[in-house]
């Protein structure tokens, strides 16, 4: 009898879920002293059990549930490549001069699915390092937390520029010698997110650079010829098309920006 393999939906729910606790330290900090009076206002019991054995009570952990799961959208965007992602796709469409195709949500989608592509050895080893022991009560919900985060740091670490991170060192008045290793997750999350949007921008003027000429080559023969009337983004649109399907631009756009993460 053969085993079905867990889903990627699964783990990568349980990783992100595991890592964005991280970032509700306070929240938890203060369930936990909650926790230990007993009841919130005497109406709430927050554990269940005595000793080892004790569990925190549905209610609060549904609670949690849903507090972690309302920071799930700003962890996509500022703690993965979403955003050099979905930023160079739509500079893409604009250099393109296409106003509404592709569709924001087809960026949007195959932005999503991309940054699940490029995350996933990340979030593999958040799952098998630190979720799936912490599920199995092998760790506490400490050691999981911690665990968890190595591998999102360190990858944040590898795409941030050192320049970026000494910024907001300098910001946070923390000491020269600090690594992003030791560097609170407040400092390196902000370095990383303007490292992404240098690259991306970086990514997209690379993009411009050719459609700009073709822009530029039949607007000078439209002008030319003495057809003032006739716009040449009217023109200009099916060529830089055909040429981007010529090109096979799909493909080389979506291998050049996978390959940009440094993994």
């Amino acid at each position: 009898m053969t085993t079905r393999p867990p889903s990627l939906f699964p783990r990568w729910l349980g990783g992100a879920l595991l890592a964005v606790l991280a970032l509700c330290g306070p929240q938890w900090a203060w369930a936990q002293a909650a926790a230990t009076g007993g009841a919130i206002g005497n109406e709430l019991p927050l554990l269940i059990g005595q000793g080892g054995g004790s569990r925190y009570s549905v209610p609060i952990q549904t609670l949690l549930f849903f507090t972690t799961l309302s920071f799930l959208p700003a962890m996509l965007l500022m703690m993965t490549g979403f955003t050099r992602i979905v930023i160079v796709l739509g500079l893409l469409r604009q250099a393109l001069g296409t106003q509404s195709s592709p569709p924001t949500q087809v960026i949007v989608g195959l932005s999503l699915f991309l940054t699940l592509f490029v995350m996933g050895p990340t979030l593999d080893r958040v799952y098998n390092e630190a979720y799936k022991p912490f599920t199995q009560n092998q760790l506490t919900f400490e050691q999981a937390v911690e665990r968890g985060q190595a591998p999102l740091r360190q990858f944040m670490t590898k795409q941030t520029r050192q320049s970026d991170f000494q910024l907001f060192v300098r910001l946070a008045r923390l000491p020269a010698s600090t690594s992003a290793d030791n560097a609170p997750l407040r400092v390196l999350v902000p370095a990383f997110v303007i490292s992404e949007l240098k690259t991306a921008f970086q990514i997209g003027f690379m993009i411009f650079i050719p459609f700009l000429v073709i822009d530029m080559v039949v607007a000078s023969v439209l002008m030319s010829l003495g057809m003032m009337m006739l716009s040449p983004v009217l023109v200009a649109l099916p060529i830089k098309l055909m040429l981007f399907v010529l090109a096979d631009g799909w493909n080389l756009l979506i291998g050049s920006l996978a390959a940009s993460f440094v993994l």
